[in-house]
C-alpha cells in the first residue's frame, strides 16, 4: 500500500487554494494538504487587493470556500514560514513545499522625487483602504489635486476610491477607521497617467466602465489622447477586450461633461519624469509628451508639462517579496523555476522536493485563469515526481505532527474553523449598521476571534 503524501503549500491566495485543490483532487496518489498563512484568514488578494466597492470580483471567495471546505485540506493560518517555522523544518514534516506566496509589495518607480512626501505606492493605499493590518490604519486625504501613475486596474481602484466619497464607501465592508480617513478627503481632481495610447492601456471594459457609475465623478478623456498606429489598430483586431476598451475610452472623449463634485481625468500619451517637490513635499507631477512610434510603442516629443498635484501614487506593479531558506530572483522578483520545481537559481539545477506557483513563480501578471492553469502545471510536475519516487519521505509523519511543533512554540496558528467564526463576528458587526460585513483589522483581534472558544449552553 502506497503511503499518502503530506503537502505543505504556502499562502492561502487563490494560488494556493487551487494548487492545494488539483493536488487532494488528483488521481494518482491520494494528497493531504495543509495551507499555510501567514495572516489570520485566507483569501490572500481577493480579500486584501481588491477594492471594497467590487463584490463582483470576491463572489470568487464562494468557490475557494468550496475548496477549503474539503477533508484532507487543514488551513493553519497566523504563521509566518521563515519565523515562526522555517523552510527546512517543514521539509522534516512534508513530502513536498509548494510556495504560493504571491505579491504585495509596489514596484519602483525611478524618476526623481518619487522619495518626497505624499508620494506613494498603490499597494501601500490598498492594504490601508482594504483592512490589511500589516498597512497604515489612518491615510492623509489632505490633498485636492492628485495623481496616479498606471493604467492598469489596480490604479483605476485607487483613482475611483479617491474620486469618490467616505459615504458611497460606507455601505461597503471598510472598517470604521478606513471610513474616518475617507470622509475626510478632500480630493477633487484626480489624474490617472499612462505613457502609451488608448490600444497599450492594461483596464479591463467592466473595471473602466464601472467608473462612470459613481453619480459623484465626472470622467474626463481628452480627445487629442485618442490615437492609434497600426500596431494599435491591430491591438484591437486581435483583442475584444482591448477593443472594447478603446470604446469606451473614446466614448469618454467625445460626452459633455457630467455634472459631478469630482473629476477623474485619464491622460494618455503622458509620461511621468519627475515628481516635483517643495521642502521635502510633493507639489506636482512633471511628464513629457510622447507619440506613436508605428509600432505600438512611444517616443518622447521633447514637451514638458507640469501638473500641480498635492499627492502622487504610483501604480507600476507589484513585486514578491523574498522567503527564508528559498532561492529567489532579485532581478524578476521571482523564485527561480522551470515551470514547477525551485530551482537553485535561474537556469540551475532543481531543490528537491520545493516548487513554486502563482505571482511569485510568474511575476504579478495575469488573471484567475491564469492563476488556475499554472497551479496545474505545478502540480502536474510535483504528483509526476512523487510516481516516479524521486520525493524524499519526511522524518516525522502524521497528520499531528506539525500541529504538536506549533503548540510546542506557543504560536496561536488559525484554523479553517476559526476562520468561520471571524467571518461571523465580521458579519455582526456589518448587520448592525445594516451592511453585509465589517472587516476587523486588528490582528490581534483577528486571532482572539478565530481562537474563540465556543460558548457554553
Amino acid at each position: 500500500m502506497t503511503t499518502p503524501l503530506r503537502v505543505a503549500v504556502i499562502g492561502a491566495g487563490p494560488a494556493g487554494i487551487y494548487a492545494s485543490d488539483l493536488l487532494i483532487r488528483n488521481e494518482e496518489r491520494e494528497v493531504f494538504v495543509d495551507l499555510f498563512e501567514q495572516m489570520p484568514a485566507p483569501f490572500g488578494l481577493i480579500r486584501y487587493g481588491v477594492a471594497p466597492d467590487h463584490p463582483r470580483i470576491k463572489g470568487i471567495v464562494k468557490s475557494l470556500h468550496n475548496v477549503l471546505d474539503k477533508p484532507r485540506l487543514r488551513l493553519l493560518g497566523n504563521i509566518e514560514i521563515g519565523k515562526d517555522i522555517t523552510v527546512e523544518e517543514l521539509r522534516d514534516y512534508y513530502d513536498a513545499v509548494v510556495f504560493s506566496t504571491g505579491a504585495v509589495a509596489d514596484r519602483d518607480l525611478n524618476i526623481p522625487g518619487i522619495e518626497a512626501e505624499g508620494s506613494f505606492g498603490a499597494g501601500e493605499f490598498v492594504g490601508f483602504y482594504d483592512g490589511n493590518p500589516r498597512f497604515e490604519r489612518s491615510w492623509d486625504l489632505s490633498a485636492q489635486s492628485v495623481a496616479v501613475i498606471g493604467v492598469g486596474n489596480v490604479g483605476l481602484d485607487v483613482a475611483r476610491i479617491l474620486a469618490k466619497t467616505g459615504d458611497e464607501l460606507k455601505v461597503t465592508e471598510i472598517s470604521d477607521n478606513v471610513y474616518d480617513s475617507l470622509k475626510e478627503n478632500k480630493a477633487t481632481e484626480v489624474h490617472v497617467f499612462g505613457r502609451r495610447g488608448p490600444a497599450q492601456v492594461k483596464f479591463t471594459p467592466q473595471e473602466l466602465k464601472e467608473l462612470d457609475h459613481s453619480p459623484t465623478i465626472n470622467v474626463v478623456v481628452d480627445p487629442e489622447d485618442i490615437d492609434y498606429d497600426g500596431a494599435s489598430e491591430e491591438a484591437r483586431r486581435a483583442s475584444k477586450s482591448q477593443d472594447l476598451v478603446c470604446q469606451i475610452l473614446e466614448q469618454y472623449a467625445i460626452r459633455e461633461p457630467k455634472d459631478a463634485p469630482h473629476t477623474l481625468q485619464i491622460h494618455l500619451f503622458e509620461n511621468p519624469v519627475e515628481v516635483l517637490q517643495k521642502d521635502g513635499k510633493v507639489v506636482g507631477l512633471r511628464t513629457e509628451r510622447t507619440s506613436l512610434d508605428g509600432n505600438g510603442g512611444v517616443n518622447g516629443t521633447g514637451e514638458f508639462k507640469d501638473w500641480p498635484v498635492q499627492a502622487v501614487y504610483r501604480a507600476v506593479g507589484y513585486k514578491s517579496d523574498p522567503i527564508d531558506g528559498v532561492p529567489f530572483d532579485e532581478n524578476k522578483h521571482v523564485i527561480p523555476n522551470d515551470g514547477g520545481h525551485v530551482l537553485t537559481a535561474p537556469g540551475a539545477e532543481p531543490v528537491p522536493g520545493l516548487y513554486a506557483t502563482g505571482w511569485i513563480k510568474r511575476g504579478p501578471i495575469g488573471l484567475i485563469g491564469n492563476t488556475k492553469s499554472d497551479a496545474k502545471e505545478t502540480t502536474d510536475i510535483l504528483i509526476k515526481d512523487a510516481v516516479a519516487g524521486v520525493l524524499e519521505a519526511p522524518k516525522h509523519q502524521g497528520e499531528e505532527a506539525i500541529i504538536e511543533l506549533l503548540d510546542s512554540r506557543n504560536i496561536p496558528f488559525t484554523t479553517w474553523e476559526g476562520w468561520y467564526k471571524l467571518d461571523a463576528a465580521e458579519r455582526a458587526l456589518g448587520e448592525a449598521e445594516g451592511r453585509e460585513r465589517k472587516k476587523i483589522v486588528d490582528w490581534e483581534e483577528m486571532v482572539r476571534q478565530a481562537r474563540e472558544a465556543p460558548a457554553i449552553v
